[in-house]
C-alpha cells in the first residue's frame, strides 16, 4: 500500500483535506502524544469498475492509499523535526504539502498574509533542517567508529555519501534533488530523510480561482519549484470538495459538470500521489473477487505475485496475462485465449499498467 504524510501550516485546510480523503467524520482530538491520525482512501479506477460490471464478482477491492495527518503540528517551527519521531511519517512513501491559496478574512494566516511561495519555501527549509540534524549526528558517530575500525570500506562509503548529503542540505537543497545510484539509495533508506521523499504540493484554491486551476502553480509563483526532481502540484478547492462530499452521486456529478470539473479534486490528489511515485495497477479477476493491486513501475511478475501473497511469489510458475482493453473488448478470458491475446509470461516479465493477471504457482 502506498503511504503518504500530510503536512502544512495551520489554517491551510490540511486536516479538513485528510477528513475528506479518508471519510473521517470528526477532526482528530489532541492526545498530547506525537501520534499520527491514519486513514485510507480508495484509488479511483474506472477500469476496475468496468471489470466488475463484466465479471459481477462477490467482492470489488480497489487499490488504496494510506494518509497520515498530525493535526496542527506539521507546520509549526520544529514540526518537521517532530515528524521524524512519528513512524507514519518516517515510513511514508511521499509527503503531501497542503498549501493555502484561498482568501478568507475570517480564517487568518499565522504569518499575516497569503503567500503560497513563502509557505512552500519555509516548509522546505524545515524539512531540510530536520534532515541536516540527522546527518550531522550520524557523521559524528561515523567518524568515531572509523577511528576505532580503521579502513572499513562500508563505513567510508557511508561517510562520503552523508558528506554529500550534508553539503546539499547546507546549500538549502532537498535530498530529493540528488541523482543517486541504487546502492546509494539503499544505504540511505534506513534514515527515512523527509526532504528525500517525493513531494506533492496540494494547492488549496479560492473558489473564485477554480477557472484558473490549471495555472495554479504559475499564479502561486511555484513554476520553478514544481519543476524540481520528484516534485509536482495538484490544485483543489477544499470548500467545494466539502460541498461535493455531502451530495448524492448523481447530484455531485451535475455539480462538478456545472463547475467544469471532470473529476473531484480528491480523486486528483489520490491519482497524483499514485503517479508521483511511479505506481501502476494490475488486476486479478474472477467470480469471487475483482481487485486492483499497486506496484512500482518496472516490477517483474514474480515480485508482483508477492503483492498478493508471499506463497504465490515463492511458488511462482507462470503468469497468465491479458491486456485490460483486450479483455473488455472480448468479454471473457476464454475469448481472449481463442484469439491469442492471453499470454504465458515468466518471472522476469515486467508488469504493465492495466495487465489482468492470473498467477500459476506451486502449493
Amino acid at each position: 500500500m502506498l503511504r503518504a504524510g500530510l503536512i502544512g501550516f495551520p489554517a491551510s485546510g490540511k486536516t479538513a483535506l485528510f477528513q475528506l480523503l479518508t471519510s473521517a467524520r470528526e477532526a482528530p482530538r489532541p492526545s498530547g502524544k506525537q501520534e499520527a491520525n491514519v486513514g485510507v482512501s480508495r484509488v479511483p479506477d474506472e477500469r476496475l469498475d468496468r471489470l466488475t460490471d463484466l465479471f459481477k464478482p462477490k467482492k470489488h477491492v480497489p487499490a488504496t492509499v494510506e494518509f497520515a495527518d498530525m493535526g496542527g503540528t506539521g507546520g509549526v517551527r520544529a514540526g518537521a523535526a517532530a515528524l521524524l519521531d512519528v513512524a507514519a511519517f518516517r515510513n511514508a512513501d511521499a509527503l503531501l504539502h497542503v498549501v493555502r491559496m484561498f482568501r478568507d478574512p475570517s480564517v487568518p494566516h499565522a504569518s499575516g498574509s497569503i503567500d503560497p511561495a513563502r509557505d512552500v519555501r519555509t516548509m522546505e527549509d524545515e524539512l531540510i533542517l530536520a534532515d541536516l540534524g540527522v546527518v550531522e549526528r550520524r557523521l559524528e558517530r561515523l567518524e568515531r567508529d572509523l577511528k576505532k575500525a580503521g579502513n572499513n570500506a562500508e563505513l567510508k562509503k557511508e561517510l562520503e555519501l552523508l558528506q554529500q548529503c550534508k553539503t546539499t542540505l547546507e546549500d538549502g537543497r532537498a535530498l530529493r534533488s540528488l541523482d543517486l545510484s541504487g546502492d546509494q539509495l539503499k544505504m540511505l533508506r534506513g534514515f527515512q530523510f523527509l526532504s528525500a521523499k517525493p513531494l506533492l504540493l496540494v494547492l488549496n484554491l479560492d473558489e473564485a480561482d477554480l477557472p484558473q486551476a490549471g495555472r495554479a502553480a504559475e499564479l502561486a509563483g511555484l513554476q520553478d519549484f514544481v519543476s524540481g526532481a520528484r516534485t509536482r502540484a495538484v490544485p483543489i478547492c477544499a470548500k467545494i470538495e466539502l460541498e461535493i462530499a455531502q451530495l448524492e452521486d448523481a447530484d455531485a456529478k451535475t455539480f462538478m459538470a456545472d463547475l467544469g470539473l471532470a473529476e473531484s479534486g480528491l480523486d486528483r490528489v489520490i491519482r497524483a500521489s499514485y503517479d508521483l511515485l511511479g505506481y501502476i495497477s494490475f488486476f486479478t479477476v474472477g467470480e469471487d473477487e475483482n481487485r486492483a493491486w499497486s506496484i512500482p513501475r518496472g516490477t517483474n511478475a514474480q515480485n508482483a505475485a508477492g503483492e498478493i501473497h508471499t506463497d504465490i511469489q515463492r511458488g511462482f510458475i507462470r503468469a497468465e496475462v491479458v491486456r485490460y482493453d483486450h479483455l473488455l473488448a472480448r468479454g471473457s478470458i476464454a475469448a481472449c485465449r481463442e484469439h491469442g491475446e492471453l499470454r504465458l509470461e515468466g518471472k522476469e516479465y515486467i508488469v504493465v499498467d492495466g495487465d489482468v493477471i492470473n498467477f500459476r504457482h506451486a502449493t
